[in-house]
């Protein structure tokens, strides 16, 4: 018998998981929804429908792709809920025409059907309403359209209830009732309905029900302008609702769609206007949907008087229909789907637009069934944000910004303007006072590089050092500086603050058999050792990878990747378990000491052994450094000899004083992220997220090493000793053009071939090696060293080859001195 699954709210997204649910063979699905389905008056009701698949993550595309599939598919009542009209996105400057070809490498990247970019004239035949003087070129995507939202709720709807669904309308929840740690249903307007899981798809409300189970979400709901014109002359005798494609003119935040002799305008242009719950209209007044707000007139001025400018057609039109519509955005402008963190049984599925529906409920239903999905989720997962990024004014003041910048071009290391500097590590005032170049990860302030290394460029210090020129786009957030900063880690010493790497606490009784049947590697070793490994999920690919150290009988520290795994680990513990899993984060900092000098430092300040025959690699200590107590792990990061050093958050301004001050002899530098990313990939070392993710196998990304198969047991063993031979693989590319820099997510071709066989995952100029690198996913028939590929990169092909990896100190005699 299948647990009894209730869906809070009957939008877009609740009705295609009970449809998805039902038909993966889970029948008892009830769906509620305050208002009377299908159009509930939710987000879903009032939905323009347009649908671009494209999106610069990876499976923001793959959730949209399957939604397409789906929606094209289904009917109601004869009518289609998918109108095939193909998508066009048009440039107006120069800057957008270039972004535009970005874009179409993230639709070659990611598969996306048709994708192709047109020229000015080809991009006003495709939408002869445009006034051609204007365009400067356009992105096609024949597959994207409109997604008739309504429609698609009746009709998954229908489907779940075929198969056993109830549907209930107008049941507004409530409360969330709970027992032991347990979801045990909810109490609604009409009496209390009980369930084993409970799922929140509730949307704008989200928040709310979200605060029945002391959950935060990082969601605001924002006001958003959409309008429909009475019928234009140039639409005259239009029968059909749309014929021309979904049109995106991103240089002015507007899109349109046809609605039979008019035209729907929607508008980011315009102020945000975040939307307090008790601001919508209550369910009781019947008089108007509760996400749709009285229209502001002012604010739609521009549109107007844009789509007069690009669309002549539309000078002098009367609006029919006008509102200000809400719906959900997030800090980091992705879902919040997955589990409760600690009330089992309750999930969400929130911060889901139309374009994207049928996949999260695909995917939803996967996760809740099966207990993992085919869709790669770890960036969507409700459970990744730190503590500040759910602070009430932090997630209206971000979301805010994302409303504003929605159709903005974005650069991948385009810092955040507001709530800067809330997390800093003890090292900051001292990074400050060099000239630290700030970007911003996780709410960290991480400087890129220093200018107070600015003059070792022109200092007798640089014997030829290699430094490249990139363009205007890779040079953004760039500095010859860090050119200095990466040669010095390898001849000299270098310091580089690590403090924002996630560090957690495993302790108590029973810490090692717990480790031991998570990880992948053998941490039950002797006290003192380290060991690289990785986390799987039950499929086998991989949720993390950790680095886990062996501090006492039972005693671990783990460096993770971030909220996600805190989350995993805790979920994992057996619910009588004596171990604890606590973040040490905060209180804590760490500095990476590498370089070949690295030991002339830290010897000169201890009398503990750091010699490589007392201090072997992969090994742990406790050690004075000066006055200041560490926790030393001989590892290294960026290819070098070297220690991360721990130590509690008080001491670590002395601790850096105290590293600068011994090292001054040996010619010890601060050194930035620009450095180190592009000295991990030298070495061949992954980032999770990045090179590897829930998609993949050990084998697949070159890590089969960390993977003991003569372990008893460990989560997801049974499925690698299941699976078959490697598909694609992980492959170094050494770029043949030493100024062209590619920055990740470029589609990756045969020479003069059409369709993509591959994409970039991480790429940086490699500094020692004098040549531009870049790790990227490919058939392993194309992954051997020596092939030639080319990489797409803004509408031109860049050369490249398969290289041997790692391709600086394959053998790691600099790390093992």
């Amino acid at each position: 018998m299948t647990p009894h699954v209730l869906i809070i709210g009957g939008g877009v997204v609740g009705a295609s998981l009970a449809d998805e649910m039902t038909a993966m063979g889970w029948s008892s699905v009830t769906v509620v929804d305050a208002g009377q389905l299908p159009a509930a008056g939710g987000s879903s009701s009032h939905a323009p429908g347009v649908v671009f698949q494209t999106n610069g993550t990876r499976v923001m595309t793959e959730l949209a792709q399957y939604t397409v599939d789906k929606l094209s598919g289904l009917d109601w009542k004869g009518e289609p809920c998918y109108l095939g009209v193909g998508g066009l996105e048009i440039a107006t400057t120069p800057q957008r025409a270039a972004e535009l070809t970005r874009r179409f490498g993230y639709a070659q990247a990611w598969g996306v059907d048709g994708a192709r970019l047109l020229d000015p004239a080809e991009t006003v035949a495709a939408w002869d309403l445009l006034d051609p003087q204007y365009i400067h070129g356009g992105l096609w995507v024949p597959t994207d359209g409109i997604a008739k939202s309504v429609r698609a709720i009746a009709a998954q709807l229908e489907k779940a209830v075929s198969r056993g669904a109830t549907v209930l309308s107008g049941h507004e929840v409530l409360g969330v009732t709970t027992s032991g740690g347990r979801v045990t249903g909810v109490d609604t307007n009409q009496g209390h309905l009980a369930a084993d899981i409970v799922v929140c798809c509730a949307g704008i409300w989200g928040p709310k029900i979200a605060a029945m189970v002391d959950q935060s979400l990082a969601l605001t709901p924002l006001a958003h302008q959409l309008a429909w014109t009475a019928p234009i002359a140039a639409l005259k005798g239009h029968s059909t609702e749309a014929t021309r494609p979904v049109l995106r003119h991103q240089d002015a935040a507007l899109y349109y769609r046809e609605r039979g002799e008019g035209l729907g305008i929607g508008s980011y242009r315009h102020r945000a206007m975040p939307v307090a719950l008790d601001e919508l209209t209550p369910w009781s007044d019947t008089t108007t949907e509760p996400s749709i707000l009285p229209f502001t007139p002012a604010d739609f001025d521009f549109a107007l008087e844009e789509s007069a400018r690009i669309i002549p057609a539309t000078a002098g039109a009367t609006l029919d229909e006008a509102i200000n519509g809400v719906f959900s955005f997030t800090v980091d402008n992705l879902p919040l789907l997955g589990p409760h963190a600690s009330l089992d049984g309750f999930w969400f599925a929130e911060a889901v637009w139309v374009t994207h529906s049928a996949g999260v409920g695909r995917a939803m239903a996967e996760w809740i069934i099966t207990g993992q999905s085919s869709f790669d989720l770890h960036a969507c997962d409700i459970n990744r944000f730190e503590s500040f990024q759910l602070a009430p004014r932090f997630v209206e003041a971000t979301d805010s910004q994302n409303f504003l910048e929605v159709y903005d071009i974005i650069h991948p290391l385009q810092p955040r303007e507001h709530s800067r500097a809330l997390r800093t590590s003890p090292f900051y005032p001292r990074q400050v006072e060099l000239g630290g170049q700030f970007l911003e990860a996780s709410g960290w302030e991480r400087p890129q590089w220093y200018a107070a290394n600015d003059a070792l460029l022109a200092s007798d210090r640089n014997t030829g050092w290699n430094v490249p020129t990139p363009d205007a786009w890779a040079g953004q957030n760039w500095s010859p500086t860090i050119a200095a900063e990466a040669a010095i880690t390898r001849t000299d010493v270098a310091l580089y603050d690590m403090t924002a790497l996630k560090r957690l606490e495993v302790s108590g009784r029973g810490a090692t058999e717990f480790l031991q049947g998570v990880v992948t590697g053998n941490v039950g070793r002797a006290v003192g050792a380290v060991t690289y490994c990785l986390m799987l999920g039950e499929n086998g690919t991989i949720h993390s990878d950790v680095t886990v150290a062996r501090l006492g009988d039972e005693l671990y520290q783990v460096g993770a990747n971030g909220q996600i795994d805190l989350d995993w680990l805790r979920r994992l513990l057996p619910a009588d378990s004596a171990v604890q899993v606590r973040d040490t984060t905060p209180g804590t900092c760490c500095i990476g000491i590498w370089g070949p000098r690295a030991r002339d430092v830290v010897q000169s300040l201890t009398d503990t052994d750091f010699s490589h025959e007392g201090f072997g690699y992969f090994r742990a200590k406790t050690a004075y450094l000066g006055l200041v107590e560490v926790t030393a792990m001989r590892l290294s990061y960026v290819g070098e000899l070297g220690w991360e050093l721990y130590c509690t958050a008080d001491q670590g301004l002395a601790l850096w004083d105290t590293l600068m001050a011994a090292g001054a002899d040996h010619g010890i530098i601060a050194a930035g992220r620009g450095a180190f990313t592009a000295l991990r990939l030298e070495k061949g070392y992954r980032s999770f997220g990045s090179d590897m993710t829930n998609d993949h196998l050990p084998a697949d990304a070159g890590l089969g090493f960390a993977v003991r198969m003569a372990k008893p047991e460990f989560l997801g063993k049974a499925a690698l000793e299941a699976s078959a031979a490697p598909t694609q693989a992980l492959a170094l590319l050494l770029i043949d053009e030493p100024d062209s820099i590619v920055l990740g997510s470029e589609p990756v071709f045969l020479p003069g071939g059409e369709t993509a066989v591959g994409y970039v995952t991480s790429a940086a100029y490699g500094y020692t090696l004098g040549v531009p690198i870049a790790y990227a996913w490919l058939p392993v028939a194309l992954a051997a060293p020596g092939t030639a590929i080319e990489i797409g990169y803004f509408g031109r092909r860049i050369p490249a080859t398969v290289g041997v990896e790692p391709a600086f100190d394959p053998q790691g005699e600099r790390i093992r001195c």
